[in-house]
């Protein structure tokens, strides 16, 4: 039964359109604190290396213990792969992990590192056969030790930071790095070792660096020219220079990303490279909640080259890029750990391989862009975890609280690491749209979330081209008459209508409505269906057209 006397909810939305124009947001990464970029294009995807800042660390120094990957295919939505490389692998290692940088050659995945080693910061090299690792320390012994890198009157024992590797055209692959002298050397063509001297460029060379070369060289061609950009000053800013030799003489340009306000974060870190024609530019910077100068966090912006091939100065932005490289298709399994932002969750190594997402409370969510529904979706499957099994994932579109797709119950599983895929039908997934998981449940840590995935509707009848319900309001005009009240825009009158009740698991309760209504306002009287206290979802669809999926409450 029905206990209050008056209940008045209005529920306002408007339908997306089917192209959905968004963009991803800055940092890339929240779950935890990332630093020193290292983009790789590989397979249709970007890997991103970066390190790690602990969140302990202190407030005048880095920790630092291991080297994470990301991956994107469309650069908005970023894979968390965890950590890909410690510095536990290298035993000569200190245990700090400097930047680095990843490349492919032959089948190979060749990471060189930086970190500390006995008589200063030394260089490093790993390999695996696979982008996301594992890596092992090839060598056994530093590429490169502090004692080898003379010239250019540096003596200060970090002068072997940030690595940074490239191969041109025809074959010879090149290896740059330093802090406050910029070395470069040959690399052989197994990747592991080098022959002929090391050669450096001064700091204070203006004819290259201009005001100065601080550290985090970055090199790379582009179109017959060599780029090399680079961290310059204290608190750092970018620049770059340009050759038409990867060995130089380089050649000065011009300031790309200025100091960050206010010192945020003392550095500052660049990444380049091209990906489904479109350039992007990575950084980081302290944009999370208690970041700075040694909690930061990477970011990417979309930019365009000059048409004499010059960078053009790149602002930082919350936005981040702009235009992403094609949809996400949520036909396929997707990990949890997918994410373009989220709000409260963290990762962590998964019983069932790689990563899952965990920590998740009530009131947390989960953004994925630009997904791609096509003509609609049935059903959707959630691989989960949970001891207590309380909780919800609430399936929302284009933001947090937005329309109601589906709402998937979460039950016990035996434990956070024992896995069940669980479902729930899904009502009004078409088109494009920014997909919102909201988390609901009790106190405490709700479940743990692998990777779900949509199947699609049947195909049906051709859908009209209604966008806009102006609003439902449903009134107990007195203790014994519920009513619910219709008001429809004009466009849907006249049209056959359908208005049915489904529990939060997708199951249909009854049909409410179905008929032919013609005028914009339409009256049902719902005491005939004795509908028992509590929520559900209400869906309206007119002329073959979902109109409208809400959460109802009855009490």
């Amino acid at each position: 039964m029905l206990k209050n006397s008056s209940i008045i909810l209005y529920l306002f939305f408007i339908i997306s359109v089917f192209v959905n124009v968004g963009f991803a947001d800055n940092p890339v990464v929240q779950t935890c604190f990332t630093a020193d970029p290292a983009p790789l294009v590989h397979d249709n995807a970007v890997y991103v290396y970066v390190g790690h800042d602990s969140a302990n660390a202190p407030n005048d120094s880095y920790l630092m213990r291991a080297w994470k990957c990301y991956s994107s295919k469309d650069m908005v939505n970023w894979t968390d792969h965890g950590v890909a490389l410690p510095t536990s692998v290298f035993s000569w290692s200190g245990g700090d992990a400097d930047a680095a940088q990843a490349i492919y050659r032959n089948g190979i995945f060749y990471y060189y590192i930086s970190t500390t080693a006995s008589g200063g910061v030394a260089l490093g090299v790993a390999v695996s056969n696979n982008p996301i690792g594992p890596f092992k320390d090839t060598l056994g012994k530093p590429l490169i030790t502090a004692s080898q890198m003379t010239g250019c009157n540096a003596t200060h024992s970090w002068r072997g930071l940030d690595p940074t590797v490239f191969i041109d055209d025809d074959g010879q692959a090149y290896l740059y790095w330093g802090n406050n002298v910029c070395y470069w050397v040959k690399l052989n063509n197994d990747m592991i070792s080098y022959t002929g001297s090391i050669s450096c460029i001064a700091q204070t060379d203006a004819a290259v660096f201009g005001p100065d070369f601080e550290e985090a060289p970055w090199v790379y061609k582009r179109n017959s020219l060599y780029y090399l950009i680079y961290a310059s000053e204290f608190p750092e800013c970018i620049r770059y220079a340009t050759s038409s030799n990867p060995t130089g003489p380089w050649t000065y340009k011009s300031q790309i990303m200025a100091k960050q306000p206010g010192g945020a974060s003392n550095t500052i870190h660049p990444g380049a490279c091209d990906f489904g024609g479109n350039s992007y530019f990575f950084y980081h910077n302290a944009g999370l909640t208690n970041g700075g100068s040694y909690r930061r966090s990477v970011c990417v912006e979309q930019f365009t080259y000059n048409t004499d091939g010059t960078i053009p100065a790149i602002p930082e932005t919350k936005g981040g890029v702009m235009t992403g490289v094609g949809n996400l298709n949520p036909y396929d399994t997707v990990q949890a750990e997918t994410i373009c932002w989220e709000s409260g969750v963290k990762t962590e190594v998964c019983s069932e391989g790689g990563i899952d997402v965990t920590s998740i409370h009530n009131g947390d969510n989960i953004k994925v862009e630009g997904v791609d529904f096509g003509s609609g979706a049935k059903s959707f499957d959630a691989r989960i975890a949970s001891e207590n099994g309380s909780g919800n994932i609430e399936l929302h579109l284009d933001q947090p609280n937005g329309e109601t797709v589906g709402i998937c119950n979460v039950g016990k599983t035996g434990g956070n690491q024992s896995w069940k895929t669980q479902s729930c039908d899904i009502i009004g997934a078409e088109g494009i749209h920014d997909l919102y998981f909201d988390f609901t449940g009790g106190s405490g840590e709700l479940f743990n979330f692998n990777w779900w995935k949509f199947k699609k509707a049947p195909v049906g009848i051709q859908k009209n081209n209604i966008n806009v319900i102006n609003s439902i309001e449903v009134a107990v005009k007195n203790k014994n008459k519920l009513q619910l009240t219709i008001d429809l825009p004009s466009i849907a009158s006249h049209k056959e209508v359908d208005v049915t009740l489904y529990n939060l698991n997708g199951r249909m309760i009854r049909k409410l409505f179905s008929g032919y209504i013609s005028s914009n306002l339409h009256l049902l009287t719902l005491n005939q269906f004795k509908i028992r206290p509590g929520m559900y979802l209400l869906s309206m669809s007119a002329g073959g057209k979902r109109l409208l999926n809400k959460k109802l409450l009855f009490d």
